[in-house]
């Protein structure tokens, strides 16, 4: 063999090797699949995954499913490079920058622990939302989810606490709390009555300038406060690891269908996705091509669609899947009636 033939062959084998080598570094995305989809008329193992006591309940037919999405790599356990290009070439499955799920400078777990949170108010929301519907009545509380370190109301104020009445004016949603304070100057002593642990209590905070650059200067008293429903029934949703918004939606459809004689399926599967307000507005989700997928392949026929995420989803063009536009639950409820009945506009997401 030549000098010229042999150093091809080195060169050859050379690229070779290291273009293997290269496939198996690890780089910063993440590819999202489509994950597990649970029917919410269902069971979880044995167990319903909606359980509601405190109102009579009804039978269910067909299924309202949620569907989820499946992520691999994630910081400490990236995807290799091989793994990133045959999922860029796989149309069920995205690949995305590492930092569109798990944003740079917060751990891993705090992303899970703000997943699992998010899960948990969502299910409140379909909760408010499902009640709402139904004319059902609710009431809310507006309670201390955490106090900041260094500020007034540390010290003072706990975890839990309700809000009942600031400078005796009487709180009935979190925007209430920061309209009083900010009509105060920093420097000045807020009077607070709460109740902690079924006992009222006064207490008097003062404020300072907010350290915050977004709203320097307003005065602040170093608390963060959410809002806590008061139901007239229990409602228990058992979802296992999964965590998210996105289920919202499909809980307060199936929260609404055990408290109602009509079967809203008309027998269907029905799979969706899409937030909740506890007003019943449906908002965007992301993964919805994935999600599409997980539907179609348990067997679903008909797929809510939050408004703004139709263009995606046309996009995808999910063959044997009927999407159907959704705003709110009332407007997926009518859907449904549509659809069940034969009466009555269907909306639809718009062909591109």
């Amino acid at each position: 063999m030549s000098r010229r033939a042999a150093t091809l062959v080195f060169a050859s084998v050379l690229i070779l090797v290291l273009g293997m080598v290269g496939a198996f570094i690890p780089v910063p995305y993440v590819a999202l699949r489509p994950g597990p989809t649970t029917d919410t008329l269902g069971q979880l193992g044995k167990t319903p995954l909606i359980q509601i006591t405190g109102a009579k309940t009804y039978p269910t037919q067909g299924h309202l499913n949620f569907v989820t999405v499946a992520y691999q790599g994630g910081p400490g356990n990236r995807i290799d490079l091989f793994t990133a290009l045959r999922g860029w070439l796989d149309p069920d499955v995205a690949i995305v920058p590492e930092e569109a799920i798990f944003p740079k400078n917060v751990p891993t777990k705090k992303v899970e622990q703000e997943n699992t949170e998010e899960m948990a108010s969502s299910q409140e929301s379909a909760t408010a939302a499902a009640l709402h519907e139904l004319h059902m009545p609710t009431t809310t509380d507006v309670v201390v989810d955490s106090v900041q370190q260094g500020l007034p109301a540390a010290g003072k104020l706990k975890p839990g606490d309700q809000i009942v009445a600031i400078d005796d004016k009487k709180i009935k949603q979190v925007p209430d709390v920061s309209g009083i304070i900010s009509g105060h100057k920093a420097g000045d002593t807020v009077k607070f009555a709460i109740k902690r642990g079924g006992k009222d209590s006064a207490l008097d905070i003062g404020t300072v300038a907010s350290p915050d650059k977004a709203a320097a200067g307003k005065p602040v008293v170093g608390v963060v406060l959410r809002e806590k429903f008061q139901f007239p029934i229990n409602v228990k949703i058992s979802v296992g690891d999964v965590g998210g918004p996105s289920a919202g939606l499909m809980f307060s459809l199936g929260i609404y269908d055990k408290l109602t004689p009509l079967e809203i399926t008309g027998s269907r599967f029905i799979a969706g996705t899409g937030t909740i307000t506890p007003e019943g507005q449906v908002g965007p989700i992301g993964g919805i091509q994935q999600k599409m997928v997980a539907a179609r392949d348990a067997g679903a026929t008909i797929f809510l669609t939050p408004t703004q995420n139709c263009a995606d989803a046309v996009a995808s063009d999910p063959k044997g899947l009927r999407l159907v536009r959704v705003d709110t639950m009332h407007g997926a409820l009518a859907a449904l009636d549509a659809i069940r009945t034969g009466h009555g506009a269907i909306p639809a997401c718009p062909a591109k």
